[in-house]
């Protein structure tokens, strides 16, 4: 688990240094495109997480004291809470479709020329549209973000789809006789999980938002 856990690192670690290099090089365009993004629903989700983290922990300790009804308990609990993730992160993607900000041939720029079309972008951003090319470059900021949110959200779903065959497991006994091996490995994949966000509520959502 630990080998597989350091390929993650190396792989979400690369999505990092692009969103970074390309931050720096387009830095108007990001900053720009980050205040798209509403800080509210980033916030919640990492609350939400940083939650999971908890119970999947209790899950851990509940599988180790042998209480398989606090065990089904804390996973159901962290089953949940990976589903309100979900939930809030299906509610946000849904409006950078409505916005026009899914890389492509929906992808516009308006939100960035036109003042009059998002008047909170430039009330943050010193009230100073983007033009040309700088303008452009928010696509790609866009591109990152989903790409980077969206492979997040995909170990999210398999976790989900994990803890789904662990609750029906657990309730019939597993994991409560010594044997907490697996529990304890999926632990460490779920609190891995929920430190990746938080790197990502950081660089996506709250840099630049002084």
């Amino acid at each position: 688990m630990w080998l597989f856990l350091l390929t993650e690192v190396m792989f979400f670690g690369g999505l990092f240094m692009s969103y970074l290099l390309m931050r720096n090089w387009y830095y108007p365009a990001f900053v720009a495109a980050s205040h798209q993004l509403d800080v509210r629903w980033g916030t919640a989700n990492t609350v939400t997480l940083i939650l999971s983290s908890f119970t999947m922990a209790m899950g851990v300790w509940s599988a180790e004291t042998r209480r398989k009804g606090l065990l089904v308990l804390f996973l159901s609990l962290t089953f949940a809470l990976g589903l309100v993730f979900l939930g809030i992160k299906s509610i946000e993607y849904h409006e950078k479709w409505e916005k026009h900000h899914i890389p492509g041939i929906r992808y516009s720029t308006e939100s960035f020329t036109n003042p009059a079309s998002d008047p909170e972008v430039y009330k943050e951003y010193h009230d100073q549209a983007l033009h040309g090319d700088m303008a452009d470059k928010t696509e790609m900021y866009f591109f990152l973000y989903f790409a980077m949110t969206g492979m997040h959200a995909l170990h999210m779903i398999i976790g989900i789809a994990i803890l789904g065959y662990m609750i029906a497991r657990a309730r019939a006994g597993a994991y409560t006789t010594g044997h907490v091996t697996y529990v304890e490995n999926f632990g460490l994949y779920w609190h891995f999980v929920d430190i990746i966000w938080i790197y990502l509520f950081a660089l996506l959502y709250l840099i630049s938002r002084h």
